[in-house]
């Protein structure tokens, strides 16, 4: 008898699953059955999108304008405050035909690699990496190349290392500071190396500069082309306000490239999505062209987060948890620990030891190998205060428990 034919394309049944929304799936479903999870899983700012721009949405629902299709690229006047916004921040001058308005972070992610990649194409891949970065890449196609940092190195990948993983196939470097999940920033110098030795082999840069102005210690995040101005023809740009503004949940990103690389990336997404929501282009819009005073409130309490969740987790014996620069995320070796047993169980990886902190601790938190570095932790401060010292240290009592 003839076998079945497959009911899922090999292409999207090969998908994981992301990790870090998995993992906050069953920390929320575990927190309605009633028990007290405290999750470190989700990179989401607890704080509500700041009210001037939650205004400029509700204002903008009741007009009829924001009713009916608009461009695919984006609103004229949101594209041109993104150009706007972006040499402001970065000092990167772009005009607005080289930004393109995606549905969050993530379709800026995937365009990019749909747009530039042909079957068989070697994408670069830093790890510890967000969990979607290989996957977008194999969707469209490519073949994800990780190269493996670790603490020693601050988790930054050297030219050494670029240019071993390089070979004919190699199209894209896929490179992200500040980075999730480890918060490490680059240096300005690293920055511009890596900018030059992409230039020098005709490797495309695709740089996720989401993080931007979630830095802490005096630390800048450097923007590569700014640096290598060269690089511009073979760099794309993402970014979006989730994380800047508190506004996951409003689906905003964008990209920025070249006029020919952004039209077919337009051309892609007339078919794929057509507009972003208007209402949420309307909010982006007020974000982008608004004072940064929030963003920077929400940055000190961060910034206090991140000083209190290394203190806590340094604490722990078998717990080498280096100080972010960036972003929101802290990223503990927890090798120590492995290979111990903890109330009866043997955690033989990170996975086996974090299902033991959510059983055990009632604390969810996302493990290395959904990074493609197993042997870590990632958990995000991007919760309230109490809750991080809480859950912290729930897990902290278990995990002195390990023999």
């Amino acid at each position: 008898m003839a076998a079945a034919p497959t009911r899922v394309s090999a292409r999207i049944g090969g998908i994981t699953e992301s990790a870090t929304l998995a993992v906050d799936a069953k920390a929320k479903a575990l927190k309605a059955a009633g028990r007290p999870v405290i999750g470190f899983g989700a990179g989401e700012p607890d704080f509500p999108t700041p009210e001037p721009i939650a205004r400029a949405a509700a204002e903008a629902a009741l007009d009829p304008r924001n009713h009916r299709y608009t461009p695919a690229a984006g609103l004229p006047e949101l594209r041109e405050a993104i150009a706007a916004k972006t040499a402001r921040d970065s000092g990167y001058d772009v005009r607005p035909s080289q930004v393109i308005v995606t549905n969050g972070g993530k379709q800026a992610v995937y365009q990019a690699f749909a747009t530039l990649l042909d079957p068989g194409d070697e994408v670069i891949l830093p790890a510890p990496y967000w969990t979607t970065y290989p996957e977008a890449v194999a969707l469209a196609g490519g073949v994800p190349v990780p190269v493996v940092t670790d603490e020693t190195a601050g988790y930054r990948a050297t030219v050494e290392q670029l240019e071993a993983a390089r070979t004919p196939r190699t199209k894209a470097l896929l490179y992200c500071s500040p980075s999730n999940p480890t918060g490490a920033v680059y240096p300005r110098e690293q920055v511009a190396a890596i900018g030059r030795w992409a230039v020098e082999n005709g490797v495309w840069v695709i740089t996720d500069e989401i993080y931007e102005h979630l830095v802490y210690d005096g630390v800048r995040a450097e923007s590569m082309p700014v640096l290598v101005p060269e690089l511009a023809d073979t760099c794309v740009v993402v970014n979006g306000v989730a994380k800047t503004y508190a506004m996951t949940g409003w689906r905003v990103g964008w990209m920025i490239g070249p006029d020919d690389v952004i039209k077919a990336a337009a051309n892609l997404q007339s078919h794929l999505t057509s507009n972003v929501a208007n209402v949420s282009q309307r909010a982006a819009l007020a974000a982008v062209s608004g004072s940064l005073d929030a963003v920077y409130e929400m940055r000190t309490a961060f910034d206090r987060r991140r000083r209190t969740i290394v203190e806590l987790l340094s604490a722990i014996p078998g717990v080498d948890v280096p100080t972010p620069e960036g972003a929101f995320y802290v990223y503990p070796s927890v090798k120590g620990l492995l290979g111990k047993e903890i109330r009866g169980q043997r955690a033989e990886t990170s996975v086996d030891l974090a299902a033991l902190v959510l059983d055990h601790a009632e604390v969810a938190v996302v493990p290395g190998e959904a990074f493609g570095t197993p042997g870590y932790f990632r958990l995000s401060y991007a919760l309230s205060d109490d809750d991080l010292v809480t859950g912290v240290t729930r897990m902290a009592d278990l995990l002195r428990e390990a023999k």
